[in-house]
């Protein structure tokens, strides 16, 4: 029979080693310092000899525990090797449909994340802002903006939202309070309605009439950015291009509006796969930054 320590000690030890520190392994491994402390104490009983020498609060390998290294790692980067060999043996397309601008300023950027996560799953992604693809049975997935219900769909909120009009630092500078809105050009959107905000804001004014009309949000920034207007907006699209600086916020005051959702087609809604993807979706949203 075969003998070999536990594998959750194992993994820890090399975390350990690789930070030189039981809290920097801890923490890449999601534990506890004193779990870490723990399964590493408990594989020096098992091996009958200390592999660290502790210095407060930092770590260092005895001699044994530099030998030992070298083996732990090899056996555990073949097992991880040999283990997704097998699992991309199964290998499974997840079939997305994303409005541009959501796709573009923050899905792609978290699926990079996703191999890590399940790396059977294989992404085929398409734009479209309308549920057509969903309902046809195009798609598994969609990230949509709005309200549901949404007929014979399940929708999976991924995170509520507030809308505030954002523009360029040089229209900004000409925006003193909200009244400064008259005249200038307003950018709409057929899903952000301007007179929940104007009233917020003390403006009695109905919903704009005229000024350019976009379906695709991200157009609608870009255009914003240029200087051709004021856009309302939500916080997860806007992030990037404040943290750029090409828009601002020039006023602080900003109103609840409707929500994200990962929306499933009913041929996906049974598939586990799918239901793990929505709620690693789900966390990774809540956990976005506004």
């Amino acid at each position: 029979m075969i003998r070999l320590p536990p594998l959750p000690a194992l993994v820890a030890f090399e975390a350990a080693a690789r930070s030189g520190s039981f809290l920097a392994a801890a923490e890449a491994l999601h534990l506890t310092p004193s779990a870490i402390s723990h399964r590493i104490r408990a594989l020096e009983d098992w091996l009958g000899l200390p592999l660290f020498e502790r210095h407060n609060r930092l770590v260092t390998l005895t001699a044994a525990g530099q030998d030992y290294l070298v083996e732990v790692r090899a056996a555990l980067r073949r097992l991880e090797t040999a283990s997704t060999r097998l699992r991309r043996l199964e290998a499974r397309p997840l079939r997305l449909s994303v409005a541009p601008a959501i796709g573009a300023k923050w899905l792609v950027g978290q699926l990079a994340d996703y191999p890590q996560e399940d790396p059977r799953i294989d992404f085929v992604l398409s734009t479209s802002t309308s549920l057509a693809p969903l309902t046809a049975g195009e798609a598994d997935v969609g990230l949509r903006y709005g309200d549901p219900p949404w007929p014979g769909l399940e929708a999976y909120e991924l995170r509520r939202e507030t809308v505030f009009p954002v523009c360029s630092p040089a229209l900004a500078d000409r925006l003193a309070r909200p009244a400064d809105l008259d005249g200038q050009r307003l950018l709409r959107h057929p899903l952000l309605a301007w007179s929940p905000w104007f009233a917020a804001a003390g403006l009695a004014r109905g919903e704009p009439a005229e000024g350019p009309l976009f379906e695709d949000s991200m157009m609608m920034l870009e255009a914003a950015a240029a200087g051709a207007g004021i856009a309302l907006t939500v916080g997860l699209l806007a992030k990037p291009y404040l943290a750029a600086g090409t828009l601002v916020r020039p006023f602080d005051i900003e109103v609840a509006d409707k929500g994200f959702y990962a929306v499933v087609s009913p041929a996906a809604q049974t598939l586990p796969w799918v239901r793990h993807f929505v709620r690693w979706l789900q966390a990774r949203a809540r956990s976005s930054p506004a």
